[in-house]
């Protein structure tokens, strides 16, 4: 036997698996990446055998395997809000009661069958709590011997927030709030009001946020009816969901449509269709009602472990807006965000769980980054590549010299051209981190608007992050931390401002969005914020060295980074799903490890894009 053990989440939404063993992150990986399916909520089959591979493991050593949550606690709560809610609901209960009779109630059975597939005999089982196993993912690899620990999503069993305090092995509860009231669903709402999918649109509400009107009458009128009529906010961050608004505890809906247009005065938006003002300023009142929720939750933290130190995970710490106003308000010297915060993380906390309050192990404090830069993922070989190259018949240049690829592929950004950046271990969590990354220049006038309509197919709104290096972040951003995980909005600097016109307020979207903002116009969204990843040289070199060698050639040490994926698939994981990717996109050039690939015509950058005709939403 291995000290090792399995964490597992799956049966919700981002299915994934992860490994450690003595207490180290060996390996973690989301099943979409394999399967090809977004949020893929099957058991992660794929994901575990990778893990194991990883760790040249058979399934038959692991010292214990890890579920995410406990699902006869979830289900007791799934009978008793209908029960509390009878007769309204049936049918909702009428749709949910198979699933969980046929499958959700047999999870131990299920996961047991499907271990034994892979050659398992005895598994020593355990589920820890839905938000313990997100404060272990929060707290055990942060780099803090005693830290508060703050949990927000939707629901897990019972639990949609919690207070915990985690102190070298162990973690308290200290205060929790149940269902229905939850923060991450009342988001979760306006998210589905907003025309967006609901556990997969949330950052696009967030995006969308910044083009609303601050402070208008409209946003204030709308915050003002928030917390009137749906919610009754204490000023310890604990909320009450007034239930007559909204659907979701048993019916098939978020929240009750019916009632929400005479409150809102705007009907619910329809999915493809444009987004008006009205439904940006909705989204910006509930962003900055979910950021002084979030302040409020915080300072109660603070208040009840006296820590400088503060984790977060749970979906909702992945709105790095609200996280780079935590920053700024100086509640904690010190804050920490699990990269992979959502239902995905919740498999590594699990096996956090278990290895030191179940196992009672000492923490590993002697690392730097225990997440290892979220680079968890697979790596491929350079006969993967070659596998690629000739089974399409594609021309490539390889380079012996790797600071030569980083020279000519500096060059071909300089030039408004657009590579995907395939290396290494491929991310754990929903962020890109320059292993699987799609770049551009964040200088180019025209950049956002390729990247969006031309290469990820997407929302011709969505913002763009600057990979900025760690050593430069100051001269570009108003950061003064690391954010190696793309989890903090912050300023552009003041400096790098371009004048906005006197009629900014009254133009049309489209002309607001591709207003020149500043010297940086590709990452810099329309409130002069960008949510920034800071590279360093230590945790990912090549991608240091790319940024470094585009800094020594045009003097920015910054490029553009968006995930290496097109509107409705995962990131990419294999060299083979980067290629195909490549070839269905206008994207120009693509780096293989060493191997730079062309296509044989270059599209030119500045031709015109029929953006209006585009600017729809899924």
């Amino acid at each position: 036997m291995t000290n090792s053990v399995l964490g597992i989440s799956a049966f919700y939404h981002d299915s994934a698996a992860a490994l450690l063993i003595d207490g180290q992150i060996v390996a973690a990986a989301q099943e979409e990446r394999f399967t090809r399916k977004k949020h893929d909520s099957n058991f992660p089959i794929n994901a575990i055998q990778y893990v194991l591979n990883e760790a040249r493991l058979d399934v038959s050593e692991l010292d214990a395997v890890a579920f995410y949550d406990k699902p006869y606690l979830k289900f007791e709560r799934l009978l008793e809000t209908y029960h509390s809610f009878a007769p309204k609901g049936l049918k909702s209960f009428l749709s949910a009661m198979p699933v969980w009779l046929k499958e959700k109630l047999f999870i131990r059975k299920i996961i047991c069958e499907e271990l034994n597939k892979l050659g398992a005999n005895k598994i020593n089982l355990f589920f820890p709590e839905h938000h313990l196993s997100h404060a272990a993912s929060a707290f055990f690899p942060s780099p803090f011997t005693e830290a508060a620990i703050l949990t927000l999503d939707g629901v897990g069993e019972w639990a949609t927030s919690a207070i915990l305090y985690g102190k070298e092995n162990e973690i308290t509860l200290l205060r929790e709030l149940n269902f229905p009231h939850s923060l991450g669903l009342l988001y979760s709402a306006f998210t589905y009001y907003c025309g967006f999918k609901v556990n997969s649109g949330e950052y696009k509400l967030m995006g969308l946020a910044p083009y609303g009107h601050k402070n208008s009458e409209r946003v204030h009128r709308y915050k003002k009816l928030i917390l009137d009529n749906l919610i009754d906010l204490r000023e310890d961050g604990s909320l009450l969901l007034n239930m007559n608004y909204f659907d979701f505890a048993t019916g098939l809906r978020m929240c009750k449509d019916e009632l929400w247009e005479p409150l809102f005065g705007i009907s619910k938006r329809k999915q493809e269709t444009q987004i008006t003002q009205p439904y940006m300023d909705l989204a910006l009142a509930i962003q900055e009602v979910t950021e002084d929720i979030i302040l409020r939750l915080s300072k109660t933290a603070k208040e009840a472990t006296g820590s400088d130190n503060l984790t977060l995970a749970g979906g909702v710490a992945l709105n790095c807006v609200a996280n780079g106003k935590l920053i700024k308000e100086n509640v904690f010297k010190n804050i920490w965000i699990q990269p992979a915060a959502g239902d995905a993380g919740g498999a590594l906390g699990a096996a956090y769980a278990v290895w030191h309050i179940v196992k009672n192990k000492r923490r590993l404090m002697d690392t730097d980054d225990a997440m290892q830069g979220s680079y968890l993922g697979p790596e491929y070989c350079d006969k993967d590549i070659m596998r690629i190259a000739r089974i399409y018949g594609a021309p490539y240049t390889y380079y012996e010299e790797f600071d030569m690829l980083c020279n000519d592929v500096a060059i071909q950004l300089t030039k408004g051209y657009v590579v995907g950046w395939y290396q290494g271990r491929m991310e754990w969590g929903p962020r890109a981190l320059g292993n699987r990354s799609i770049l551009g220049d964040p200088r180019h006038p025209e950049m956002q608007k390729k990247l969006n309509l031309k290469i990820k197919y997407r929302e011709g709104f969505r913002p763009f992050a600057p990979s900025v290096l760690y050593e430069e972040c100051n001269n570009y951003f108003d950061l003064d931390v690391p954010s190696p995980y793309m989890l903090l909005v912050a300023p552009v600097c003041k400096e790098r401002h371009n004048p906005l016109p006197d009629n900014y307020e009254d133009m049309e979207l489209y002309d607001r969005l591709y207003h020149l903002r500043s010297d940086i116009p590709a990452v810099t969204h329309i409130d002069y914020s960008a949510r920034i990843q800071t590279v360093h040289k230590k945790t990912n070199y090549r991608y240091w060295k790319l940024i470094d060698t585009f800094k020594n050639t045009t003097g920015y040490g910054l490029l553009v980074n968006t995930s290496f994926n097109v509107r409705g698939e995962p990131i990419v994981c294999t060299p083979e799903d980067a290629y195909r990717c490549f070839m269905r996109t206008e994207m120009d050039y693509l780096v293989l490890g060493n191997y730079l690939f062309e296509k044989k015509s270059q599209p030119k950058l500045d031709e015109t894009i029929s953006w209006k005709d585009e600017f729809t939403l899924d």
